[in-house]
């Protein structure tokens, strides 16, 4: 498994929708492991393919965060929100391509999602609270959304200016 780099914002690929992914292919199952060992050493607890240049309809996530509880790492693969619920929550938010930088973000508390598994069979799940955020964050990263897209301009603008100036000291580094 080979950790790959993370697309930080502004980037245009980040902004761009993602291409279903026809097969389920060697190719498909190396860049879910490779994905799954990325956000774990990030760490995150999702990570979509265009957040490392993939421009594919594949997700990875994992929510557990109790030391106690095994985790439970997911591959979603064309994953569509079939149902949102009325309610609504709301989540402090994050992303690996905007890093350490924070906003809440108002979302459906519950989702109904289907996708293909590494497998090639179709599943589907009810998601609530955190996964519920996170599967959708991850979506929108797949329809070339971002979470800072959800705030106010001048909000968005101040972090878009941050992660330039990031991007320069990194480039220099």
């Amino acid at each position: 498994m080979t950790i790959r780099p993370i697309l930080i914002h502004p980037d245009p690929r980040l902004k761009k929708a993602a291409d279903p992914v026809a097969e389920v292919t060697e190719e498909v199952r190396t860049l879910a492991a490779d994905m799954l060992q990325t956000m774990y050493e990030a760490p995150g607890i999702g990570l979509a393919a265009p957040q490392v240049g993939v421009m594919k309809r594949l997700l990875v996530m994992d929510c557990v965060k109790e030391a106690d509880q095994a985790p439970r790492p997911m591959v979603l693969i064309n994953p569509v929100i079939l149902w949102s619920s009325e309610t609504r929550s709301v989540y402090e938010e994050g992303c690996l391509s905007i890093p350490e930088q924070y906003a809440e973000v108002e979302r459906p508390a519950e989702v109904r999602v289907r996708w293909m598994g590494l497998d090639g069979e179709e599943t589907e799940e009810h998601f609530s609270g955190l996964w519920a955020t996170c599967v959708q964050h991850e979506i929108d990263h797949l329809d070339g959304k971002l979470f800072i897209d959800y705030l106010k301009p001048l909000k968005r603008q101040m972090i878009t200016r941050k992660m330039e100036k990031l991007k320069r000291e990194r480039a220099r580094a």
